[in-house]
């Protein structure tokens, strides 16, 4: 049974930080046959709103916000300050996809990622009850720009806080805020879901975007993936967002080094966006 969905590319795929030279990728993208753009945030900075809304509409595309959360952005420092940067920096998000046509700012953004650690239950009780009351208020402002928040589950070698969609939804039920939503990312499912058609269910109508790429980051369709229970679990849930390849290339170190991807994964990022374009197109309609 087919699956109604809009199909997507992080710009991530080819190259960092996203800026007006990004730009020159748009028309291959659509070319290649995508509906979605995901704008990776690293330096809000570096985005000119008019210039970009102008090329997503030249190029007959939408946008996709996503959130980058190093060292600095993490709402469950001991520090306020580290909140502070926290919050100033989604405001810029909020406003940029606001800009944009963008539905909601997405990703980890309860936390640093990077910060894994083994912690005493006392000292993760902390560090969660930060994660709920900085989220609500981010909920409060994305309120303002009529947006919702995408939250991201990690591998757990990129955070200790949340690494299922359980624990996820967990912690969507205490901050209790309209604006808080899912977004499920297939790799880090692949790491840490033991059932994930079961874990897509469980996110049921807060799932409002969905990422993938292979078990090893690689293109879909050419890994062990568990394709067939994705689609059962997007099925069930009636599902109509976006599918959006998310990925990654070694020629940026500095991003390289953050996903730990040490040598190309594929001869050229256009065949990867290409081909896994292909295989997503004929899954979802299978």
């Amino acid at each position: 049974m087919p699956i109604n969905v809009k199909f997507g590319v992080s710009t991530w795929l080819w190259t960092s930080p996203f800026s007006s030279e990004t730009l020159s990728l748009l028309p291959k993208i659509k070319n290649f046959g995508y509906d979605v753009v995901e704008i990776p945030v690293e330096d809000p900075a570096l985005i000119n709103i008019p210039e970009v809304k102008k090329a997503l509409s030249d190029n007959g595309l939408e946008a996709v916000i996503c959130g980058a959360f190093g060292t600095s952005r993490d709402f469950t420092n001991e520090d306020p300050s580290f909140h502070k940067t926290s919050f100033d920096y989604l405001d810029q998000c909020f406003e940029i996809a606001a800009g944009l046509d963008a539905k909601f700012v997405a990703g980890p953004m309860y936390s640093a990622v990077g910060k894994a650690r083994l912690v005493s239950p006392e000292q993760k009780k902390i560090e969660w009850d930060r994660a709920v009351t900085n989220l609500r208020t981010v909920c409060h402002t994305a309120r303002k720009f009529g947006l919702d928040i995408a939250l991201e589950t990690l591998n757990r070698f990129e955070t200790d806080l949340i690494n299922t969609c359980s624990e996820l939804m967990r912690l969507i039920t205490d901050i209790n805020e309209p604006e808080a939503k899912v977004i499920l990312d297939g790799f880090h499912m692949s790491i840490e879901e033991p059932n994930p058609e079961a874990a897509i269910k469980l996110a049921g109508d807060k799932l409002i975007h969905f990422q993938v790429s292979e078990n090893y980051r690689g293109t879909p369709g050419t890994g062990t993936t568990p394709w067939d229970a994705y689609k059962r679990g997007l099925e069930a849930i009636n599902y109509q967002g976006v599918v959006s390849i998310e990925s990654f290339t070694p020629d940026v170190k500095e991003l390289a080094g953050a996903v730990c991807i040490w040598k190309p994964l594929v001869p050229s990022q256009d065949g990867f966006a290409k081909e896994g374009l292909e295989f997503l197109k004929s899954w979802a309609a299978g």
